[in-house]
């Protein structure tokens, strides 16, 4: 008797994720045919958006590595500044800067305390201009105000000096030792109750302050000082 021959396992049907059979074309799956028609459609645009994104990005990087550098190159300018000209000649070079800000700051410093007022009060507005929100700022500010009243314009300086008193936004340092210079007019001006309110104002502005305590001398130097006498009426004329 013969043996019935074994019989062949079918061979599976290609599908999406199987192989076609050998002699037979591969069959694309629905997502395959999708995504080709995508990107036959869109392709030049994605490259096209991605080289422009790549650019972008270099160019970026390139930019902030030049902005680098180039603040590097005046650090190292400003710190080569020895004298009064050199820090004119680099404030010049680099307007609106923070460090041409620092220089006129020093410079209206030396103008101030050299009675040069016209030339301290130029430097501290240009100061203030190049400094403005920073703590740097606020003390340009106090400058110009002081520089104003050292050059004979007692009323803008005290104005600008009670504008940043009053300030609370402004830093306390600054806010303290304006309180302390208006104390210190009033004082010089005979005003024992105005330089009393300001020692009070400064103390509570910031009791721990060099200022503060200076404010509160001023008021308890005030205090000690007799009250004038007032003048002797004038004797009548003799007959």
């Amino acid at each position: 008797m013969t043996t019935p021959a074994t019989p062949s396992a079918p061979k599976p049907a290609a599908g999406p994720n199987k192989p076609a059979a050998e002699g037979q074309a591969p069959v694309a799956s629905p997502i395959d045919e999708h995504l080709h028609g995508f990107w036959k459609d869109n392709g030049r645009t994605i490259l096209g958006v991605c080289v422009v994104a790549l650019v972008l990005y270099i160019g970026n990087g390139l930019w902030e590595y030049w902005g680098l550098q180039k603040e590097a190159a005046v650090e190292v300018e400003f710190a080569a500044c020895s004298n009064p000209e050199k820090f004119k000649a680099f404030a010049a070079a680099h307007p609106g800067h923070t460090l041409a800000g620092i220089a006129e700051l020093r410079l209206a410093d030396a103008a101030y305390a050299s009675q040069r007022s016209a030339e301290a009060v130029d430097g501290y507005a240009k100061a203030a201009a190049d400094l403005k929100a920073t703590p740097l700022g606020s003390r340009a500010q106090l400058g110009l105000a002081m520089a104003q009243i050292q050059a004979g314009k007692a009323s803008e300086g005290e104005t600008a000096l009670r504008q940043l008193a009053a300030d609370l936004r402004q830093f306390k340092a600054v806010r303290v030792e304006a309180t302390y210079q208006l104390a210190s007019l009033a004082a010089s001006a005979g005003k024992s109750d105005e330089v009393q309110k300001l020692a009070l104002q400064a103390m509570q502005i910031d009791a721990n302050s060099p200022w503060a305590q200076r404010a509160f001398g001023l008021q308890a130097k005030q205090a000690a000082q007799p009250p004038a006498q007032p003048a002797p009426a004038p004797k009548p004329a003799a007959k």
